[in-house]
């Protein structure tokens, strides 16, 4: 979307980290009475755990005191950077009730608000005093009006021994999370799983609210992303608590995919194989067979009709690279890509733009009147010899 391609960097980067605060705040819709202590509870088996978790009640309303950890990003990565609530970490609170939810995360740059209903979230940045709304995938709103039965314990025992074949997980450990005794999981990837070490999430005993989400660098102590509750209550929440406007003044950008942009060739066949994409893109595609030793796995057309790109992927699961390249604007008004103002970095003879994080690198550069971003699960070396290499 063309909204991407002009949002500055720490405001596209921070968008991108949003996604892993929304989600896992949604996920403690699911929420029952506290009890407190320090104790925990009795020993289950993984699919036992998850079934009474799934099975369990949902509240009238929640109430939760959350930290936000985000060390991704190493110091100065990003030129020009704002400390905002999204990019640094920071404290703040959390509000649910059968019709939405609203987070809130304060720190000295401004607080970040997030708000969301079945169909639509809005994310509010004093710093920048602009709000991005979009919409929310048609299927989440099915999914909470789902009244389907719990998957049994065999059934759940079945999903666990078939995602075996490519995580390790392990089994629900008890453990105290804000005062709730609660179970934790650690899941990591078997093979291929790029700089990912490991993803934790501990939930509720009784109830099955999720009081953290954590993902881990590969040989990391702490956390690189981490969601926390640190106290928690129950009980009716007003509408009024949830339901909070931007401010008066505040720029409002959507940035909703607006219908139809995901299809190629008018809503046709998607354009697939390296002929037809060459053939279709209306520029030169540099898709070698192998990239750094990678095979190349798929070749596609993407975006919408008037800004068509060319998708390469090379290798398979978290360990691949993924490269995008579209014809480069020259025009007049198209401006600088927000990627440009990363640092730079020399790729034989030419100027790349580069952001390397502990779970994974960006790079972008134009060569030959084509724009190339590459992004993998790998470090920053990788990620330049695979850019040579093209």
């Amino acid at each position: 979307m063309k909204i991407f391609r002009t949002l500055s960097t720490s405001r596209l980067v921070a968008l991108t980290v949003l996604a892993v605060v929304a989600a896992a705040a949604a996920a403690t819709i699911a929420v029952a009475a506290s009890r407190g202590g320090g104790q925990t509870p009795p020993a289950k088996s993984l699919p036992q755990a998850a079934h009474d978790a799934l099975a369990a009640a949902k509240p009238e309303g929640v109430t939760a005191r959350i930290t936000f950890t985000n060390k991704l990003f190493p110091s100065g990565a990003l030129l020009g950077q704002v400390a905002s609530a999204l990019m640094s970490g920071a404290s703040g609170r959390l509000w649910l009730n059968q019709i939405g939810g609203r987070l809130e995360l304060q720190s000295d740059a401004g607080d970040t608000q997030i708000t969301w209903d079945d169909t639509k979230a809005t994310v509010y940045d004093a710093s920048s005093n602009t709000a991005y709304t979009f919409d929310l995938p048609a299927s989440s709103t099915s999914a909470k009006k789902d009244s389907g039965t719990t998957p049994s314990v065999d059934e759940i025992t079945s999903f666990l021994t078939d995602a075996a074949k490519h995580w390790t997980i392990s089994g629900a450990q008890p453990s105290n999370v804000a005062g709730e005794e609660a179970y934790t999981v650690t899941v990591s990837p078997s093979h291929a799983g790029g700089l990912l070490g490991s993803a934790q999430l501990a939930w509720d005993a009784l109830n099955g609210v999720p009081l953290r989400v954590a993902v881990y660098a590969q040989g990391a102590s702490s956390p690189a992303l981490e969601l926390k509750v640190t106290d928690i209550s129950f009980g009716a929440v007003p509408d009024s608590d949830v339901q909070v406007a931007p401010p008066a003044g505040a720029k409002v950008v959507d940035i909703s995919s607006p219908t139809g942009t995901g299809s190629q060739n008018g809503g046709g066949a998607p354009v697939t194989g390296l002929p037809a994409v060459q053939a279709a893109a209306g520029f030169t595609v540099t898709a070698p067979d192998t990239l750094v030793g990678l095979p190349r796995r798929d070749v596609r057309l993407v975006g919408p009709s008037d800004s068509r790109a060319a998708l390469v992927v090379y290798g398979q699961g978290l360990g691949a690279i993924v490269v995008v390249e579209r014809k480069q604007d020259t025009s007049a008004g198209a401006g600088q890509s927000p990627l440009q103002s990363l640092p730079s970095v020399a790729l034989d003879g030419l100027t790349g733009h580069e952001l390397a994080t502990q779970l994974g690198t960006i790079l972008t550069w134009d060569r030959g009147g084509v724009s190339y971003i590459l992004a993998g699960s790998v470090p920053s070396s990788a990620a330049e010899a695979a850019a040579r290499g093209l």
